[in-house]
């Protein structure tokens, strides 16, 4: 008996001394090594890729021909007392749907989860719309006659090229980066508006007019600004899916506001 307790006490201290020599592993206290935990992307780099997007364009067209005929009727009678220029005409907005195409290229900078980047984004397709509207008024000025004036405008806007250079910031989480953008959007716009106006004389019973003005600017440049939001997802090496929507403001003669949600496809070197 007395030998089986000496031996079960060896036996103990030869485990215990082993049990010191071994390293402190952290899978032996219950948590997972650095190379047991979930990844995350690397996202830095430089990036290329296309897209396709579908949304609609609202144009406020209230006032987008005022100065046309203030000019058109400047220095007559109906005009500094009866301010045609600044009848609203019923223009009032329009709306309209379209898709598009395009591509997007940028650079991100990655600290930790956190990632900042910079990117150019460019669709094309057929955004805009047009309107046209007239109003009839009849005052007795201070000739003495009763001038019944009938003034008219067209307006209209399309907007075939679109480009947004944006800074975004993400956050990655797993293979996931939600991200949020805002930049400058520059755009490439066919703006056309018309404007005319007849005044009938009583009792003279004489017709004045009618006088038009138009004016066409093709390829114009327009500006504004963008923000939106989106998510893109790794797939497999630097080959990643996007989905975003982007809002864009353009303050030209015709305040214009397109709405798009896109999808793309792109690779990060």
């Amino acid at each position: 008996m007395r030998r089986l307790m000496v031996a079960a006490a060896m036996l103990g201290t030869v485990s215990a001394a082993h049990a010191a020599d071994m390293p402190d592993l952290p899978i032996l206290r219950g948590s997972f090594t650095d190379g047991l935990s979930t990844s995350t992307v690397n996202w830095q780099g430089f990036y290329i890729g296309g897209q396709g997007g579908y949304g609609s364009s609202d144009e406020n067209f209230n006032g987008s021909t005022s100065n046309m005929m203030a000019a058109l009727l400047a220095d007559t009678l109906i005009e500094q007392e009866m301010q045609v220029s600044q009848w609203n005409l019923g223009l009032g907005k329009a709306s309209q749907r379209s898709s598009g195409y395009g591509a997007f290229v940028g650079y991100n900078a990655q600290w930790d989860d956190v990632v900042i980047g910079l990117e150019a984004s460019y669709l094309h397709g057929k955004f805009g719309g047009s309107t046209t509207a007239s109003e009839a008024r009849s005052n007795q000025l201070s000739d003495g006659n009763v001038h019944s004036v009938t003034a008219s405008s067209t307006a209209s806007i399309a907007i075939k090229d679109m480009a947004t250079f944006r800074g975004r910031a993400g956050y990655a989480w797993g293979c996931f980066l939600p991200y949020v953008f805002g930049g400058l959007a520059l755009g490439n716009a066919d703006i056309v508006r018309t404007v005319s106006a007849q005044d009938f004389v009583t009792p003279a019973g004489v017709l004045l007019g009618p006088v038009s003005a138009s004016e066409a600017q093709h390829n114009h440049l327009i500006y504004g600004y963008s923000g939106g939001l989106g998510v893109d997802i790794n797939l497999v090496g630097g080959l990643f899916m996007r989905a975003e929507w982007e809002y864009i403001r353009f303050t030209s003669q015709v305040d214009t506001s397109i709405n798009t949600v896109r999808a793309g496809l792109g690779y990060k070197f």
